[in-house]
C-alpha cells in the first residue's frame, strides 16, 4: 500500500496539472487581422467581436487585433488563415473570389437596390449558402459584415456621367468582375492591393480609386482626392473569418460563441456604416472634397447592364435574378 503522504503528492500534482490546464485555456489568445485601421468599420467590427467573445467566455479567449495590413495584404491573410499563421479576419469580398469564386456575385456592379435589400440577401439563404462554399477552400466563414456602396473619387474633375470617366486611371481591387464593368465604362482599371494605394494616390500613379463612405473617411482620402462621385456602383460586404486550425480545435460551446461573436461584428460594421452614411459627407466637405450628388446612375447601370450576360454564365442567371428579386 501506497503511504499517505505519496497519495497527497499525486493529489496535489493532478491538481496543478488541473489549474495549469484552465490557466492555459484562460491565455488563449486569437490574432485577428484587417487592412484598414481601428477606426474604420472593421476596427468597428473586431471591437464588437473583441468584445463578445470575452464576455461569453470570462476573457478565456482573447482577440489580439493586427490593423493597417500588419500582417500582409488579404491574400496573404488569407493564406495564412488556410495554414494557421492567422487565427481570424475580417476580409473583402475582392480578397475572398480568388478563394472561393463563388463569393463574387456580390460585387456585380448596380445588382443591389439599397442597403436594407443587400442585408436581407445577406442574412437569407442565399448568404448563408456561400458561407457554406469556405470551407471547401479551407476557411471557415462565420458571418457577412459590412463595407456599405462603393464611390468614385479622384484627382481630375468631377464625374457626374460614364463620359466623365474616360481615361481616368483607377485604383480597383485584384477583382476581374470590378474590372469588366469598369473597362466597359471607359475608365483604365488598375488593380492594386490596398497597402500600396496611398503611395500610388501621392505618386500620381493612379488618379483615382473607388471605396464605400467608410473607408474613404476613415483613411482620409480626401487628403489626396479633391474629388468624390456618389456613384453608388457596387455593394461592398465583409465576411468575418476563422482558421480551420482554430475552430476544429474548439468544442461546440466555444464554435457557438465564435459564431455570436461573428454576429456582433456585423452588426458593428453596419451600425458604422449606417452612421457614416450620415456624417459621411458633411466630414469629407469640411476636409476640402466637392462632392458630386447628382451623379446620372441610370446611365452608368445602362451601360453596366451590357456585360450582364459574361456575369450570368460565371454565376448563373437564376443565382443574379433571384438576388434582384429579393424583397
Amino acid at each position: 500500500m501506497r503511504p499517505q503522504w505519496f497519495k497527497k503528492v499525486l493529489v496535489a500534482t493532478a491538481i496543478s496539472s488541473l489549474c495549469f490546464s484552465s490557466a492555459a485555456m484562460a491565455e488563449k489568445t486569437l490574432k485577428m487581422a484587417y487592412a484598414l485601421s481601428k477606426d474604420s468599420h472593421y476596427g468597428a467590427g473586431a471591437k464588437a467581436f473583441e468584445e463578445s467573445i470575452g464576455k461569453s467566455t470570462n476573457g478565456e479567449i482573447k482577440i489580439e487585433q493586427f490593423a493597417n495590413s500588419a500582417l500582409g495584404g488579404e491574400r496573404e491573410v488569407i493564406e495564412g488563415l488556410q495554414i494557421g499563421t492567422v487565427d481570424a479576419a475580417i476580409l473583402s469580398t475582392g480578397a475572398t473570389l480568388n478563394f472561393v469564386p463563388q463569393t463574387g456575385v456580390f460585387d456585380i456592379p448596380f445588382l443591389f437596390r439599397d442597403l436594407d435589400h443587400a442585408r436581407k440577401v445577406l442574412d437569407g439563404d442565399i448568404g448563408n449558402k456561400l458561407l457554406a462554399e469556405f470551407p471547401k477552400r479551407g476557411l471557415v466563414a462565420l458571418a457577412w459584415g459590412e463595407q456599405g456602396f462603393r464611390h468614385l473619387t479622384n484627382s481630375k474633375h468631377a464625374v457626374k456621367t460614364p463620359a466623365d470617366l474616360k481615361g481616368l486611371k483607377i485604383r480597383t481591387t485584384e477583382n476581374p468582375i470590378h474590372i469588366t464593368a469598369f473597362k466597359e465604362l471607359g475608365m483604365l482599371p488598375t488593380p492594386m492591393a490596398w497597402p500600396e494605394v496611398q503611395t500610388a494616390l501621392q505618386q500620381g500613379t493612379i488618379d483615382g480609386q473607388e471605396n464605400p463612405l467608410s473607408v474613404i473617411v476613415s483613411a482620409k482620402l480626401s487628403s489626396q482626392q479633391k474629388h468624390l462621385s456618389l456613384t453608388g456602383h457596387v455593394y461592398g460586404p465583409a465576411v468575418i473569418v476563422v482558421s480551420p486550425m482554430v475552430y476544429d480545435s474548439m468544442s461546440d460551446e466555444d464554435k457557438a460563441k465564435l459564431k455570436e461573436a461573428a454576429l456582433a461584428a456585423a452588426q458593428g460594421m453596419r451600425d458604422f456604416v449606417d452612421n457614416v452614411e450620415k456624417t459621411g459627407l458633411e466630414t469629407l466637405t469640411k476636409e476640402g472634397m466637392e462632392i458630386t450628388q447628382d451623379v446620372d446612375r441610370a446611365e452608368f447601370a445602362k451601360i453596366v447592364h451590357n456585360v450582364y450576360p459574361e456575369f450570368h454564365k460565371k454565376f448563373s442567371k437564376e443565382l443574379i435574378e433571384s438576388i434582384q428579386n429579393t424583397k
